[in-house]
């Protein structure tokens, strides 16, 4: 799915993704995997926009609540999911499906969401009304019905069991919903001053003491665009190739990652699917493989 996105071209992702060889690099991994397919969504062109400010709701609310009931039926048998994007607003749905298996078994959910940008707009304070740059907000229980709603309850999680990873670009008005929701954010800087592997093994192990479940959100422009070119919204200063694959061997290595959604790949703006390559590395990565 494009449609949250203000560039087309992510919802080609996943099949870069999956051209790039991840199953088969799972596979080499020791893990079993079931590629259940795309969950069909319309195109622009098949629908008109009924408001500038949320433009395509009613699509997006309709694909990820299929996308919710596809992740929690996925948890429920003991599976891990990992959810291929599109733009990032598809993580509403899989941080609702999460939710709402963790909110039946009274069990609590930790999200880290790793990427350059806050996603904390609401259709109030977005400069677009494009609903990829919502869905943090949407998962802190702000934004609009049809999408806080999504899994049942709002906010989906404890706002303080959200880490914000990578950031390097915000808007002023979510500077001002960042500080009201009190979700944890660690910006590049923080990267620079106290260090890659410092920051993620803080932040894990601080996630480690409060929840049950731990999803991690990795949108690609958190790296740096001249290694990641093929993204929506690219931003200068990002993660370098081995800070990135830092973050997911640290998270591998603390055993707490419970599901994994993949974002915003976007091959019409990538260079010989190298963004696509570096994305399957990184989980990879996430996955445990290592270099000895």
């Amino acid at each position: 799915m494009d449609l949250g996105a203000g560039r087309r071209g992510v919802d080609m992702g996943p099949s870069a993704i999956r051209i790039a060889g991840l199953a088969e690099k799972l596979r080499a991994l020791g893990c079993t995997v079931t590629d259940a397919g795309d969950i069909p969504t319309k195109i622009p062109e098949q629908q008109r926009v009924r408001d500038e400010k949320l433009r395509y709701l009613p699509e997006i609310a309709r694909v990820t609540t299929l996308l919710a009931g596809k992740v929690e039926k996925v948890f429920e048998v003991g599976d891990f999911p990992l959810i291929l994007g599109g733009d990032h607003s598809i993580a509403i749905g899989s941080v609702g499906g999460l939710a709402l298996f963790c909110r039946r078994r009274k069990k609590k959910l930790g999200l880290l969401w790793i990427d350059a940008h806050g996603d904390m707009n609401t259709p109030e304070t977005s400069p677009t009304g494009n609903i990829h740059g919502m869905p943090l907000a949407v998962c802190a229980g702000v934004g609009p019905t049809e999408l806080t709603s999504i899994g049942g309850h709002s906010p989906k999680l404890n706002p303080r069991d959200i880490f914000l990873i990578g950031v390097r670009e915000l808007d002023s008005a979510e500077k001002a919903i960042i500080r009201e929701t009190r979700i944890n954010i660690l910006t590049m800087e923080h990267i620079d001053k106290y260090g890659v592997h410092s920051v993620t093994e803080r932040t894990l192990r601080r996630l480690a003491r409060n929840v049950d479940y731990v999803h991690v959100s990795f949108d690609l422009d958190v790296v740096d665009p001249t290694i990641a070119p093929g993204v929506g919204t690219p931003v200068k200063g990002g993660l370098s190739y081995r800070e990135a694959h830092s973050i997911m061997e640290t998270i591998a290595e603390s055993k707490l990652m419970t599901s994994l959604d993949v974002v915003e790949v976007n091959p019409i703006l990538d260079n010989h699917n190298q963004s696509a390559e570096l994305a399957v590395e990184l989980v990879e990565s996430a996955f445990g493989k290592k270099i000895l």
